[in-house]
């Protein structure tokens, strides 16, 4: 039994309706709503269960989706705007960066909501009609989870408002917490979540949190908590150890190839720690109180380039709908991934061949100089991204429009893969049911060998930095990409977390846990370089927010 799918939240201001679930014999839960249902639900074992099930819903509007991706890669030193699409001031950094922007309001709303039903799990587990031990267990996952949902919020906003009690009306009684406070109650959620979870990698009801998903958002609260004015000198020892528990407890393994990690047949691998669930049944998507879909995983969509107008191609399901959000930066195409002779990332991250699924004779050419006139026949190539600057003459000779460095632009350039998803129905199909990894077991890795690295310890921090190294090389060439110790530094971090985990929703809050965003944008994103300033480095509050507190009480973060 997998925990696919996972619940509307449960509304806990005094609405009457939630969503339920019955369990069956499927790989699913089947799904029917239930309307008038009273607060004494949740004290029974199927409300309680419900609850807690619920609890996690809120990540798929978090993770796997455009809000969260706006939130996380635009605006970095990894990727660039495309040529479509709204919110390109997280681009920018420019004067769209307002308190009134939906995309933060909405976000802020459902992380709440969250945390809520978070909330009201722990205060009413005493009273449900389960076994302690079973109540012990769940309260634990919603400890993980409030955890979570408070790092997001902590990280985008910096000190929030600190609720760790169930809301059941409404209040203006907000205030903005500490960055030391929020540290602490982060912390203490998840050391209470480590120490009551199930001590395995993953639930035999799969999709929950267990003591190595907990283990591994506390490494990298560590992580972050190590670079801020509220440091300790043991957050970097605190990080490491508890990504070796992760690493040896729990029979996780890196996958032989680094294409099997997002092969969408292999979704529960053993590389996984940690995935939000996604399924084909829109119904299950539901991840707000209005009934609101959230379009599955639909990341697939963001990152694709507009090859469905070019000579030999119409759009399919295969190579998926371009909407063109996001490209890649020169800094990430050229020096993130400049060896391409050794390391396999390259070849496996982006898509460069199209094969014709239009055929036609005399097609006229578009983008490739070298030639006027095409002809394919179905299953030809038709475009190709060779990733240097192939000359004139040799393009000449090819029988298929070449796209070359100089000519990308925001509609054309290497496409990122990760989240293709071809089981979608139709061409036009929007919501994906891809899982959504949180966690894996190279982004572990990688913290490891940044907390060893930090600590002192290079040996390790080499060590665990070419588990990495060593699974991305192409056959042949593995030892070629082992690094001495040497070579490690701080440097190699930044880069190797950028070739591993690219788009993967991590970006912007690597470099802002590092002090690096203001940075690393100027260097490398020659959009934003002009705007961006150190405000950026946390987001403005909603306004929304701001409205429904007493007056004064919730201050907006400086410069906005």
């Amino acid at each position: 039994m997998k925990l696919k799918n996972i619940l509307k939240p449960i509304k806990v201001l005094g609405v009457m309706s939630i969503l339920l679930t019955t369990q069956s014999c499927k790989d699913l839960l089947d799904e029917k709503v239930v309307s008038g249902i009273g607060n004494d639900y949740m004290n029974t074992a199927k409300g309680f269960e419900d609850a807690v099930k619920s609890a996690y819903s809120s990540l798929r509007y978090f993770y796997g989706s455009q809000q969260g991706l706006t939130l996380t890669e635009y605006g970095t030193d990894i990727y660039a705007t495309g040529a479509d699409g709204g919110y390109k001031g997280f681009h920018f950094y420019d004067t769209q960066m307002q308190p009134t922007v939906d995309y933060l309001i909405n976000t802020w709303d459902e992380l709440y909501r969250g945390i809520n039903t978070c909330n009201a799990v722990i205060e009413r587990a005493p009273k449900a009609a389960v076994s302690d031990a079973i109540k012990k267990l769940r309260v634990a996952e919603a400890k993980f989870l409030r955890a979570h949902y408070y790092y997001i919020l902590f990280m985008q906003w910096g000190g929030v408002d600190l609720r760790l009690t169930e809301t059941l009306s409404p209040t203006k009684d907000t205030k903005r917490a500490s960055d030391a406070e929020m540290y602490n109650a982060i912390i203490a959620d998840l050391n209470e979540a480590v120490a009551n979870l199930e001590a395995k990698g993953h639930s035999s009801d799969y999709g929950r949190a267990t003591k190595a998903s907990a283990e591994a958002l506390l490494a990298k609260v560590y992580l972050t908590k190590a670079y801020s004015a509220q440091k300790a000198a043991d957050d970097f020892t605190k990080a490491a150890a508890l990504c070796n528990n992760v690493i040896n407890n729990y029979g996780f393994k890196l996958l032989d190839d680094f294409a099997q990690v997002h092969d969408e047949n292999n979704q529960q691998n053993s590389e996984v720690v940690f995935a939000v669930q996604y399924t084909s049944d829109p119904l299950t998507n539901l991840t707000n109180n209005t009934g609101a879909v959230n379009g599955g995983n639909n990341l697939h969509l963001f990152f694709g380039m507009q090859y469905d107008v070019q000579p030999g191609m119409k759009r399919d399901v295969f190579y998926g709908r371009p909407f063109k959000r996001l490209r890649p930066t020169s800094y990430l195409l050229n020096t993130v991934f400049a060896d391409r002779t050794n390391d396999s990332r390259y070849k496996k991250t982006f898509r460069d061949t199209w094969l014709s699924n239009n055929p036609g004779a005399n097609l006229n050419a578009s983008f490739d100089n070298s030639k006027t006139k095409l002809t394919f026949a179905a299953g030809d190539t038709a475009i190709f991204i060779p990733g240097y600057e192939m000359s004139l003459e040799e393009r000449a000779k090819k029988k298929y429009q070449v796209l070359v460095p100089s000519r990308y632009d925001e509609a054309l350039f290497p496409t990122l893969t990760k989240f293709f998803d071809t089981k979608r129905p139709d061409l036009t199909y929007e919501a994906g049911s891809r899982d959504f990894f949180v966690f894996r077991l190279a982004d572990i890795y990688l913290m490891l060998a940044e907390a060893q690295l930090k600590a002192g310890n290079i040996a390790d921090a080499t060590k665990a930095f070419n588990m990495v190294r060593y699974r991305a090389g192409w056959p042949g060439k593995k030892d070629a990409m082992l690094i001495t110790e040497a070579q490690m530094n701080f440097e190699m971090i930044i880069e190797e977390r950028a070739r591993e985990l690219a788009g993967e929703q991590m970006r912007w809050v690597d470099l802002k846990r590092w002090g690096l965003l203001v940075e690393r944008v100027k260097m490398h994103n020659p959009q934003a370089a002009v705007n961006i300033a150190d405000r950026h480095n946390v987001r403005p509050i909603p306004q929304t927010q701001i409205d429904r507190s007493a007056k004064g009480a919730f201050a907006q973060n400086p410069g906005f």
